[in-house]
């Protein structure tokens, strides 16, 4: 085709198919690196840096302050996040104190990473922090009977009596905007590993297995110790959660815990 064109015309028609390869590679680098963007890399699972908990719905620093204890006590650095308005607020609010929070146990650490370990809505709080940047600085998350899809409980206390459920009571309802957003595309994105500890005996996480997190180790306290009586409100005093956390957050990627665990976290 080329040889029906003059020698000055085919140099011309060479350059412009040059230029527009030139072009799709660019564009490809452009859109390869957009979406590789954003992305965590993978954090250092054998180096633990400083631990921080997140309340929940309503609850103050003293809702956590047994786990904080035992998780001092084994030689871990502690941080409890006090929440605006203990947590009943807008959740993005959450967010922001959760990122002092970490911003602040890194600095006094010199850490490169901390574990985030959310109890009910603050595993809703956590998961927003990470979606909005906070991915390269958490080696692991570990929520505890959290509504990652939404508790029923919030859509009925939104329908029966709306003014005794703010904004943080709302975004727990399974068809809000923020349960979609979290949910939408990977509800474990890269950057830390994932586990969720949850009981199946939670009538506040309702139904209870809307702890269950896609991409994450998911550890209903059940599966660990059969007969286990923990209620949503134990979950981070009950000395075998503890151990379970303990065991989750130590060097080394999450464990998959199970029956053949039961006295050894128990004794």
């Amino acid at each position: 085709m080329l040889a029906a064109f003059s020698p000055a015309r085919r140099r011309l028609v060479v350059a412009v198919l040059v230029l527009l390869i030139l072009v799709a590679v660019a564009l490809t680098t452009v859109v390869v690196l957009s979406r590789s963007a954003g992305k965590a890399a993978p954090a250092d699972q054998a180096a633990p840096g400083p631990v921080v908990l997140v309340p929940g719905y309503g609850g103050g620093t003293g809702s956590l302050q047994s786990l904080a204890d035992r998780l001092t006590a084994v030689g871990r650095d502690v941080t409890v996040v006090a929440l605006p308005g203990d947590g009943t607020g807008d959740l993005h609010g959450s967010a922001d104190a959760l990122d002092r929070s970490v911003t602040a146990a890194l600095a006094r650490s010199g850490a490169e990473n901390v574990d985030v370990v959310g109890y009910s809505a603050g595993g809703l709080v956590a998961r927003l922090w990470v979606a909005d940047g906070g991915a390269g600085r958490v080696r692991r998350v570990l929520t505890l009977g959290s509504p990652h899809h939404g508790t029923r409980l919030a859509d009925l206390a939104g329908d029966v009596a709306p003014q005794q459920c703010p904004v943080g009571c709302q975004q727990m309802d399974p068809d809000s905007e923020l349960i979609a957003r979290l949910n939408a595309r990977d509800e474990t994105p890269e950057g830390p590993t994932w586990v969720s500890i949850w009981t199946a005996r939670d009538q506040t996480v309702t139904p209870p297995d809307s702890a269950r997190l896609d991409g994450a180790v998911n550890l209903p306290v059940q599966s660990v110790c059969a007969d286990a009586q923990v209620g949503h409100g134990q979950l981070p005093s009950d000395p075998l959660v503890q151990e379970m956390v303990l065991a989750e957050l130590a060097p080394g990627p999450p464990v998959e815990l199970g029956e053949a665990d039961c006295a050894g976290l128990s004794s």
